[in-house]
């Protein structure tokens, strides 16, 4: 039989959290954001449940051409544009629309010869200095652009930096809509600004909603300013879980140590169970004793350092657990329990979004229908 580690992909989980940033978003239209192979969960996997989108958001063609084999005819935007003239050909034959962040690919758009103008998000770049034109730049660039005849429409993207949070103790986005407001207060076109954070804390504020919200991390059940708040809060369900077995018992007497380096040792009998799960499936190595596990659905905890192939796990509040016991490392558990992700990733000093996109290829991932 196949190692019985998994990782489940639940469908209706993604409908869910997608209705739930549809109703946050009101008469804004939705990207679902499925970079990065939809955050771990497959694009095709993801599909059947965030197909409801008015669009799809990503970066890579691959990922595109992906989408379009689906039979996906609705938009598809590239978050960070082109990465050479070529891909402009692509573009064109998928009917793709993408985001314009630097005189570069302005250049390219002008030698580029196609039949069907493009759609495409002209990018400020309103503080949080990864990409994007400065405000003192941005209007030269949309001038540039809607004077291009291979330009068919202009709209318009930022990116927030601190909408799960404060910045520098204030408010986390108001230097960014100050410079938004003042670089396109007077320009045409469609506007996107909000990310999954803005869309669930920011939406109340005048110009964040816009025409598009870009569901990211909330579509798959993840929460942009966890903990200050969790799923619960939300009302978001995790899209993932990832799920093992139980494959050797031990019993320890006071002084016994586990694992590599010894970091634990027991100062009283215990019993624990050993997890076929470890840092080679994707599973954080840096995790430390005490990171929230299910055995059965029974909350418990890891103990010592994470090994390649498996953990250790305190079975104390598990009496009855025994080799073939079911073990959730995330997500959703048997008999309604659940354990969300960003508890995980934040015991293990990292967040929800690093654990999803690293579940390593050797564990088999499988998608559950609606």
């Amino acid at each position: 039989m196949p190692r019985p580690i998994e990782a489940l992909v639940h469908t209706a989980a993604l409908a869910h959290n997608l209705a739930r940033a549809r109703q946050q978003a009101g008469d804004a239209r939705v990207w679902a954001v499925v970079k990065a192979n939809a955050y771990g969960h497959g694009v095709e996997r993801a599909f059947e449940g965030l197909r409801a989108a008015d669009g799809f958001a990503l970066l890579d063609l691959a990922e595109a051409e992906r989408l379009r084999a689906l039979d996906w005819r609705g938009p598809i935007l590239l978050l960070e544009g082109v990465f050479e003239p070529r891909d402009l050909e692509l573009c064109s034959r998928l009917n793709l629309w993408h985001a314009v962040h630097c005189e570069q690919q302005i250049d390219w758009l002008a030698a580029h010869k196609t039949h069907q103008p493009h759609r495409v998000f002209l990018k400020l770049n309103s503080g949080m200095n990864r990409l994007g034109f400065t405000p003192r730049a941005f209007r030269a660039a949309w001038a540039r652009l809607n004077a291009l005849p291979q330009v068919d429409e202009v709209s318009l993207m930022t990116h927030f930096s601190d909408a799960d949070a404060s910045r520098h103790g204030g408010d986390g986005i108001a230097h960014q809509l100050a410079a938004w407001h003042e670089a396109t207060h007077d320009l045409p076109g469609e506007r996107s600004l909000a990310n999954s954070a803005a869309t669930l804390r920011h939406l109340d504020r005048a110009g964040v909603r816009a025409d598009w919200v870009r569901a990211g991390i909330m579509s798959y059940g993840g929460v942009p300013d966890y903990p200050e708040h969790d799923a619960t809060h939300w009302d978001l369900q995790p899209a993932m879980t990832l799920r093992s077995r139980l494959i050797g018992i031990q019993h320890l007497q006071p002084g016994d140590s586990v694992g590599y380096g010894s970091a634990f040792t027991a100062e009283a009998p215990m019993r624990i169970g050993i997890v076929a799960c470890g840092y080679a499936d994707g599973y954080p190595r840096h995790a430390p004793t005490g990171t929230p596990v299910l055995v059965e659905g029974l909350r418990t905890r890891s103990i010592g350092r994470v090994s390649m192939d498996m953990l250790a796990v305190d079975l104390e509040p598990v009496p009855a657990a025994q080799i073939g016991s079911e073990v959730t490392l995330w997500g959703q558990g048997p008999r309604g329990t659940r354990l969300d992700i960003d508890e995980v990733a934040r015991a293990a000093g990292t967040i929800g979004y690093e654990l999803m996109c690293a579940v390593a290829p050797r564990v088999a991932i499988r998608a559950e229908a609606l």
